[in-house]
């Protein structure tokens, strides 16, 4: 009968889980999709431009992510606070993640303009370096509206509201694939800018990302009239706003850790040829769309372990972590297998640059190594997360990527002599190491829950 019903739970909770990820799958792939269009787009104007743009996007994002990070602590303080039901804690959390967002913009710009200035020390190509400075100048005007829409985002999605979510992607992606168009070629009366003109295809596209998701959640309130205007978003209340920065914190260096490596060795593969970084640039971008899918099920594994932690039922959170767990694990393995049976098909929707195809087809090869382990540790990162959390990945981050990882890639490539390549081997080794340690940890986490918060029978067999 046990057996039976833990097999029933088993089947509901993926069920919930798949429920639940498939909008915040389809928006991370929106999300990815518009770095896409922008690779592809001015990719026709020369390999330098896909450098260009690549560098740029991740060197602004490893600034920019930083400040998304810290409102990820939303996810377990609303998540938490909807699975007791107490709507009024969901709105003080919405309020205190507009204020970190306000407060954390500035900072965010100024680090952006110190990457400006020290980007000569980097070691670029030349060209490179005068297509990527521009592009990231611009970009530093999204970065109000990126931190917004991160807070109104994790809002919803914790509340369990997510197809709004996805549906702002896939209208953000027209927005930026249309401005693309009319700002990098010059159509309609504007002038070609090239590079710069799809960093502000960009910024357009943030800018509508933040205000329809303003609009989403003011008009979902009013429906429901669930007690949003009770709330004084004028009040400040700096004990609450420390708390959120306190478990923000560490998500927020684990994920600059995170994609920090991938930026320096986007750096490194700079210092080599433009070939090389275009290659890269590809390879990462396509290595991306696929982590997406674990990336959206690790978001909902939070907010299905947050929910379950704030009903206090410690079974149902185990469930709903490994559920996602499984579902990330098992994508990731088929997309390794995609990248071993045809790379160059995959590669080719980018380029027709013979020297990028062939190396970014080796790369493929690579990242079909650490796929697996790269699903792994971004959907047990959510999960830990629901647990409030954070700290253990940004640990396994640093000492995996920047301790490990990197000084290997840098020595396989520079030292072995292996280009590019030593580089990727280098990342497959860390995300390796990353992933088989939070699995670890997610056991360890789960036994202890279950000694401080117990399931009745009860509970486990309605979970």
């Amino acid at each position: 009968m046990l057996a039976t019903r833990h097999l029933a739970g088993t089947r509901a909770e993926l069920a919930a889980t798949l429920s639940l990820a498939w909008p915040v799958i389809v928006a991370e792939l929106g999300w990815m999709f518009m770095g896409v269009v922008d690779t592809l787009m001015v990719g026709w104007l020369a390999p330098e431009a896909i450098g260009a743009v690549g560098l740029g996007s991740i060197l602004f994002f490893t600034a920019a992510v930083f400040g998304m990070g810290l409102l990820l602590g939303l996810d377990t303080f609303v998540s938490q606070a909807f699975g007791a039901g107490e709507l009024h804690e969901c709105h003080r959390w919405l309020r205190d993640g507009v204020h970190l967002a306000l407060l954390a913009t500035p900072v965010l710009m100024l680090v952006s303009l110190g990457v400006l200035e020290a980007m000569p020390a980097l070691g670029l190509h030349p060209t490179v370096m005068n297509l990527t400075r521009p592009y990231v100048a611009v970009l530093t005007w999204s970065s109000l509206p990126l931190l917004l829409y991160a807070a109104f985002r994790r809002y919803l999605q914790a509340l369990g509201i997510v197809r709004p979510v996805m549906i702002t992607l896939l209208l953000a992606n027209l927005v930026n694939a249309g401005c693309n168009w009319i700002l990098i070629f010059g159509r309609y009366g504007f002038p070609a800018m090239g590079v710069a003109g799809s960093a502000w295809a960009t910024v357009i596209a943030r800018v509508f990302m933040a205000v329809t998701l303003l609009a989403v959640i003011v008009v979902h309130e009013r429906r429901q009239r669930l007690g949003l205007s009770d709330i004084s978003f004028v009040e400040v209340e700096w004990p609450r706003i420390g708390r959120l920065f306190r478990l923000g914190a560490p998500a927020a260096m684990q994920i600059t850790a995170e994609v920090g490596v991938f930026g320096a060795v986007a750096a490194l593969a700079g210092r080599i040829d433009p070939v090389a970084l275009a290659a890269h640039q590809v390879a990462l971008n396509i290595a991306s769309v696929t982590f997406m899918v674990p990336y959206g099920l690790g978001s909902a594994g939070a907010v299905r372990v947050g929910h379950a932690i704030g009903r206090r039922d410690a079974r149902a959170a185990a469930r709903a972590g490994w559920a996602a767990i499984a579902l990330g694990g098992g994508f990731m393995t088929a997309a390794a297998l995609a990248f071993l049976a045809v790379p160059g098909f995959l590669v080719r929707l980018y380029t027709t640059d013979a020297a990028v195809v062939a190396t970014g087809v080796a790369l493929l090869r690579v990242a079909a190594a650490f796929q697996l382990f790269d699903g792994l540790q971004g959907v047990t990162t959510g999960a830990l997360r629901g647990l409030g959390d954070t700290r253990t990945a940004m640990l396994a981050n640093l000492v995996g990527h920047w301790l490990i990882g990197l000084p290997v890639a840098a020595f396989a490539a520079f030292g072995l002599g292996w280009g590019v390549i030593g580089l990727w081997a280098g990342l497959s080794i860390s995300l390796t190491i990353v992933g088989s340690v939070l699995i670890v940890v997610w056991r360890k986490r789960l036994t202890e829950l279950a000694g401080r918060l117990p399931t009745s029978p009860a509970a486990a067999g309605i979970a």
